[in-house]
């Protein structure tokens, strides 16, 4: 059946906005500030300032974002570094990447993000940080994680990809770690109209030596203190950044919104889990996730009345075949693993109507389950 709602409607976005995206695209094709320029350097100063964070430092994706900050932070081989059975893959692979041994923790059962408690158990002598994965727009753990670190004398990179403006405690996520990474995929709560990414932290030293390695190893052309990628955010991706960023907080408040409604429009279905905001925590929702024991013929119901779902992510990270060489079972990741068959993304977008919901909750509903 022809697609009636998508998971996401990125075209609406640039429809609500049409003016000031055409208009920052422009300026950038008239002054030929493709590279660096400008606009990348508005950009970091703005995001910083929303983020509130000391320093901003943009780059080419979210996976580079992790990637330079494990390097800045001098990831060794031999090195432990805990992360989250539950996300994509780019929160482990890069900690491969930067010669650091990746080490799975199992997820908490209502919030899917990090457990603290496993993390404690498998801290040892060559654990050197920890990765926290902010999932679906709410925050890890932090109070109970940061503890730990201090503790054992640990890093953390906060894995902010989809949690732009979450909180917790009433303190702004990336606020908690050595670094925080950011993604501006264009499905994100806020997204570029390609790949773009940054990261952000309080200490200056560090905040230099990632802008010199993603700069080939110089903050000016020609001057390589160090060895460094090529990772730069370029001038069209910044100026329509900037452009979206002041309507962020207006978009967020508008997704908490819809998840409230989708709340009371889904309560009460036989089978079916909801998500939750844990205590202390201010979910974004950049995924409205839902559990389901027979998701797969969810998903098809749904997509046969022309309802666009996903699953993020069909398959917990220890069970990948990239990782087969570690040996996991599913009992060393219960929660992980079972959820991996229950979960299902649902539309959610900060121009969805209130007919939209209702079609899809309505949809749910008439499911045979």
């Amino acid at each position: 059946m022809t697609q009636r709602l998508p998971l996401a409607d990125l075209h609406a976005q640039y429809l609500s906005i049409k003016p000031e995206i055409d208009e920052a695209i422009a300026a950038v094709i008239r002054d030929s500030s493709f590279i660096r320029g400008p606009w990348v350097d508005r950009f970091e100063g703005e995001f910083a300032a929303l983020a509130q964070a000391p320093h901003c430092v943009s780059c080419a994706n979210g996976t580079d974002a992790l990637y330079i900050a494990m390097r800045a932070l001098g990831v060794r081989p031999g090195d432990e570094v805990i992360t989250s059975a539950h996300s994509w893959i780019a929160t482990s692979e890069t900690i491969t990447q930067a010669g650091g041994t990746v080490v799975f923790a199992d997820t908490d059962p209502a919030t899917h993000t990090i457990d603290p408690a496993h993390v404690a158990a498998l801290i040892t002598p060559r654990t050197v940080g920890i990765i926290p994965v902010h999932l679906y727009g709410q925050m890890a753990d932090m109070a109970a994680l940061g503890a730990l670190a201090a503790a054992h004398r640990l890093w953390m990179v906060e894995d902010c990809a989809q949690a732009h403006l979450a909180a917790f405690d009433g303190r702004p996520v990336g606020s908690f770690g050595t670094i925080a990474a950011y993604s501006f995929y264009p499905g994100k709560n806020l997204g570029a109209m390609g790949d773009a990414g940054a990261v952000t932290t309080a200490d200056p030293a560090l905040a230099r030596t990632m802008a010199m390695f993603a700069r080939h190893g110089g903050l000016k052309k020609h001057d390589h203190e160090i060895e460094g990628v090529n990772s730069r955010l370029d001038g069209l991706q910044a100026a329509i950044l900037c452009a979206k960023l002041p309507h962020l907080p207006r978009w967020t408040e508008r997704r908490r919104e819809l998840a409230g409604r989708y709340h009371r429009l889904l309560a009460g279905i036989p089978g079916l889990t909801l998500p939750t905001e844990a205590a202390g925590r201010r979910h974004v929702w950049h995924l409205y996730v839902v559990q389901h024991p027979r998701r797969d013929a969810l998903a098809a119901h749904l997509a046969g009345l022309g309802i666009q779902t996903t699953i993020n992510y069909p398959v917990a990270l220890p069970f990948v075949p990239a990782y087969r060489r570690l040996g996991h079972a599913p009992t060393h990741f219960p929660v992980a693993h079972a959820q991996q068959s229950r979960i299902l993304s649902l539309p959610l977008f900060p121009e969805m109507t209130a007919a939209q919901q209702d079609l899809v909750a309505g949809a749910i509903r008439s499911f045979p389950g």
